[in-house]
């Protein structure tokens, strides 16, 4: 299934966060609104507002101040793109250069302030202190996973346990907020809240899994960035870790020499070493107990169209391509 068709019961939600994303990239500063209408438009899956407006309508919410939120989240997660691509010295995204390689790092990082700044304004504009804590809470959670991921690099001593903090604080926090937003406009008692916290956790974390596993099986073309991009940075992901924890001698130390030097110029070995070691299906494995964790957390939730659709995700996030 589709990602188009998972979001067909929010289509017009959808359309609605669009066009309040469109209204509030708005500003008098030529080169804030090129940077932003850039990256924003360059083909995202918007999975962070969807997942939002999804949980909301799941507890029956009938307002619109989902609509503002799912806007909010987007350009948080816009304003980290901006960001990592700057610290990755990234050159392309989806498919298209990065807002770096076109406009300069410079604006890249500015206009991610920008989108930070913006999407304050805009959960102040909401009238709940709760909502702005969640939101205020999972910003900087994002921002001390980014800072762990740089001090990660180069660091082939990392093992699952901190391979997972990061994913933990720098994507899956702001699924977990995407779907805790969701519970608290639709009036979801504090046990229920958890639960969806928890999905969005569990499927951030198993979306970020996949997305790791990719940069070394994926087909270029379908992902929109260069295969290696994370042995090239020195990222420790799960792939590596395996194979320096199941593999042979030999093939531990080419994986520890790979990850503490950086570059491409053994990306080969690597490769075949991961593929040897079964290290790819078993990191398929975790990300899928993950999606099982995020299944079972929507438990407690009543049946409905939207809660399908949640479902649904869990599986897409393990079984995607790109």
């Amino acid at each position: 299934m589709s990602i188009q068709q998972l979001f067909a019961p929010i289509a017009a939600d959808m359309q609605a966060v669009d066009a309040v994303i469109r209204q509030r990239l708005h500003s008098d500063v030529v080169l804030v609104r090129q940077v932003a209408e850039y990256i924003i438009h360059s083909g995202g899956k918007r999975l962070r507002p969807a997942l939002l407006l999804l949980t909301a309508g799941a507890m029956g919410y009938r307002g619109t101040h989902h609509h503002e939120l799912a806007a909010v989240v987007e350009f948080i997660h816009t304003a980290t793109l901006l960001h990592d691509d700057v610290v990755d010295e990234s050159e392309l995204r989806r498919g298209n250069k990065t807002a770096n390689a076109m406009f300069g790092n410079a604006a890249s990082v500015l206009v991610g302030d920008f989108l930070y700044s913006r999407a304050f304004q805009m959960m102040v504009g909401v009238g709940s202190m709760r909502v702005m804590q969640v939101l205020a809470d999972a910003t900087n959670i994002i921002a001390e996973g980014e800072v762990l991921q740089l001090l990660n690099c180069h660091d082939a001593d990392v093992g699952i346990e901190g391979y997972l903090r990061v994913i933990r604080y720098k994507t899956a926090k702001l699924f977990e907020a995407a779907t805790r937003l969701g519970g608290i406009l639709g009036g979801a008692a504090p046990d229920l809240e958890e639960r969806l916290a928890a999905f969005g956790m569990h499927l951030g974390t198993a979306f970020q899994i996949i997305d790791d596993v990719l940069d070394y099986s994926s087909d270029e073309a379908a992902t929109g960035k260069h295969l290696g991009d994370d042995l090239a940075e020195g990222k420790p992901t799960l792939p590596l870790i395996h194979v320096m924890q199941q593999g042979s001698a030999e093939q531990a130390a080419l994986v520890r020499k790979a990850i503490e030097t950086g570059g491409r110029d053994d990306f080969e070995a690597v490769l075949a070493a991961i593929q040897a070691t079964g290290a790819l299906e078993a990191s398929r494995r975790h990300a899928r107990a993950e999606a099982q964790r995020a299944v079972d957390a929507l438990d407690a939730l009543p049946s409905s169209i939207f809660k399908d659709a949640l479902l649904q995700l869990s599986d897409f996030a393990v079984t995607r391509d790109h």
